[in-house]
């Protein structure tokens, strides 16, 4: 008889760094970037306290969400669930708290950004009821001759 795992949610601490770059390697149609350091993470989540989550199964890191704000609107980053725990809420779970926390912050919008060719994870925004904009352009620059910043 198969055994359910324990699905645990947290928020994300910094020494969840090696294993949500472990997941994000894993998970098609999420990238990392040099941004994605471990002072980086430790950063971000200094900036941006209470917003970012994780899932643990079994005391394992299967689902990691990154959330923030600039003062006027949320922005989701890095959104990943592990292969073998898919199709069970951990994604919704995890956008929910985000979501939530944002919301207690006074932040009623938010943007993720999604690569065109991920289906996946285009399909999983639009059936969450997110709207896709093609009214606006996202423009960026690397500074520092850093191209995968």
């Amino acid at each position: 008889m198969r055994r359910e795992s324990l699905l645990r949610f947290r928020e994300m601490a910094a020494d969840d760094h090696p294993a949500m770059i472990e997941l994000m390697r894993r998970s098609p149609g999420v990238s990392v970037r040099d941004a994605d350091t471990p002072e980086g993470l430790a950063r971000f989540l200094v900036r941006n306290p209470g917003l970012s989550f994780v899932a643990e199964s079994d005391g394992r890191l299967v689902g990691c969400l990154m959330g923030g704000h600039d003062g006027r609107r949320g922005h989701l980053h890095h959104l990943a669930v592990d292969a073998g725990h898919r199709r069970r809420g951990i994604a919704s779970a995890l956008v929910e708290r985000c979501l939530s926390a944002l919301e207690r912050q006074g932040i009623h919008k938010t943007h993720i950004d999604v690569y065109r060719n991920n289906a996946a994870g285009n399909g999983f925004w639009e059936n969450a009821g997110w709207s896709r904009r093609d009214d606006t352009h996202r423009f960026s620059i690397a500074r520092g001759g850093r191209e995968n910043a």
